[in-house]
């Protein structure tokens, strides 16, 4: 399987599309303003300690106070504060020289080992979802490309990914060897196969990380964010790079030279898969990726010749309903029919779960079956399709009314795209000017801004662009002998039909003439 990243930053940051065999799987849009992300870590301050709710609620500057639960202190809670406690008053002390003191009860209460105005280092596990804060845990986890260093803990963990027995003790007996004492370490999916030398390398960058944490909290006030996460491109080329990671690809110079100086540092042999786009098409356009955007994140999704589904989101949950539409010409009998078709159903579901980012619980109505054994035959698929989702699933076997129970762990607002296009010029009244009007509105701009002296390339409709480029005698051949200047026209398919824009050579829109 070809993995591909498509990134094109906007003004308000980057999104980021990940292709698997040319077919969008995973839409990430990296908000500039998005302050508060999963691995951020803060000094916050204890606001109130809710013992009903066995939390306490701790500001770290969101606008919403974060939420942090009782089981989310871990069991060296005791440890952990004593030795902050210190850091923060400018104590030089080594987490090598700590006192490890008793663990925090299983079934303790939260007001019995924190209390308000506390200041504490506190990391972010959830994201702002709705109307709730950030969801937060005082059990660190710093993560690399093949490790993540867990702090106030000696224990070595493997993934389960990694599936030979031989290669698990062998990680871990090379890990034992390495890492410093009251640290754990998680060794991660893509370590299989590494030698000593690249997993020290990562265990000295993670450690630091580590030393960075500590002096920046000696100078810190509560809300500063005193270690935060790499931005989302450069998070998505770590964990995804592997030997079937086929290109990266930005039309932004400036990421481009800051993931070659961090492709450098963590894979120097797979520094040749980053590529600059330089085209002249809109670099989503370019991949196909704005028709895939378009025609995924509807309420009604096509796949295959025929058969959608339809997607609705509630309060409590997400339903998907499998419906075969006119795919009923298909060889066989209606049971073998309904496997096939929810077969397939079950491939686009598992897409769409990663590419909307759905998360909680998703509840799948496929077509009929009366057979047992082919209602395990879809349950069977879909466990192994879930397997290359990077969040924590569980799914339950189909229900003798052919229901399938999926929970998802929800860690980020899920991605919504409005896939309707509203008229640029009516905004919603249904009334528009006469649309024949419209190329002499692009003619008054274009007199404008050559009369300006200004370079720019007009961007169009694809239909308005083969309208103006069609013919010997075309629109922009008449511009030619007018204006005795060649007029770059370009297309977009993020623009509705009667809608355009000028933009100068460094991509930026130009204002014009109302």
């Amino acid at each position: 399987m070809e993995k591909e990243l498509i990134i094109r930053s906007t003004a308000s940051g980057n999104e980021i599309a990940l292709l698997e065999n040319k077919k969008l799987v995973e839409l990430h849009l990296d908000k500039e303003e998005n302050s508060f992300k999963v691995g951020d870590i803060f000094l916050g301050r204890v606001r109130k300690v809710m013992p009903g709710m066995n939390a306490a609620f701790v500001d770290i500057g969101y606008e919403k106070d974060a939420f942090l639960h009782y089981t989310d202190l871990g069991p060296g809670f005791k440890t952990y504060l004593q030795f902050f406690k210190g850091v923060i008053a400018g104590n030089n002390k080594s987490i090598n020289d700590i006192d490890y003191l008793s663990e925090i009860l299983k079934g303790g209460k939260i007001n019995e080992v924190l209390s308000p105005k506390t200041l504490i280092p506190v990391q972010v596990f959830k994201e702002p979802i709705s109307s709730k804060g950030p969801r937060l845990t005082t059990e660190l986890s710093i993560a690399g490309r093949y490790l993540i260093l867990t702090p106030f803990n000696d224990t070595i963990g493997v993934s389960k990914k990694i599936g030979s027995d031989e290669e698990r003790e062998r990680l871990k007996r090379l890990l034992k060897s390495l890492k410093p004492k009251h640290f754990g370490v998680i060794i991660r999916t893509v370590a299989k196969g590494k030698g000593a030398a690249e997993l020290h390398k990562d265990l000295s960058n993670l450690i630091e990380k580590w030393e960075l944490l500590l002096k920046n909290l000696k100078n810190a006030n509560y809300r500063d964010k005193v270690l935060t996460e790499i931005d989302k491109s450069s998070v998505l080329v770590r964990d995804l790079l592997s030997d079937n990671f086929k290109t990266i690809t930005t039309s932004d110079t400036v990421l481009a030279n800051d993931l070659e100086e961090y492709i450098a540092n963590v894979a120097p042999d797979k520094k040749d898969i980053l590529k600059v786009y330089k085209g002249k098409t809109p670099i989503f356009d370019h991949f196909d990726i704005t028709r895939q955007i378009k025609s995924s994140f509807g309420n009604t999704v096509n796949f295959g010749k025929g058969p959608y589904l339809v997607i609705e989101h509630t309060e409590a949950l997400h339903v998907i309903d499998v419906n075969s539409g006119h795919k009923v010409a298909m060889k066989g009998d209606q049971e073998s029919n309904a496997l096939a078709v929810n077969i397939e159903a079950a491939e686009e579901v598992a897409r769409q779960l990663r590419l909307r980012d759905l998360g909680g619980i998703v509840v799948v109505d496929f077509i009929d079956m009366k057979k047992a054994e082919n209602r395990k035959e879809v349950y069977d698929k879909m466990r192994e399709l879930l397997k290359l989702d990077k969040a924590t699933t569980n799914v339950l076997p189909l229900s003798k009314f052919n229901l399938m129970q999926i929970t998802r762990q929800r860690v980020r607002p899920q991605i919504e795209i409005t896939t309707k296009e509203s008229c640029p010029t009516c905004a919603g009244t249904g009334k528009i000017q006469a649309s024949l009007l419209l190329m002499d509105q692009i003619d008054n701009q274009v007199d404008f801004l050559l009369n300006n002296n200004s370079k720019f390339t007009l961007v169009v409709h694809p239909f308005i662009e083969a309208f103006i480029k069609k013919g010997l005698i075309s629109r922009r051949i008449k511009w030619l002998f007018n204006y005795k200047k060649w007029i770059k026209v370009s297309a977009s398919e993020n623009l509705a039909l009667t809608d355009f824009k000028f933009i100068d050579p460094e991509g930026k829109q130009i204002e014009t003439k109302s």
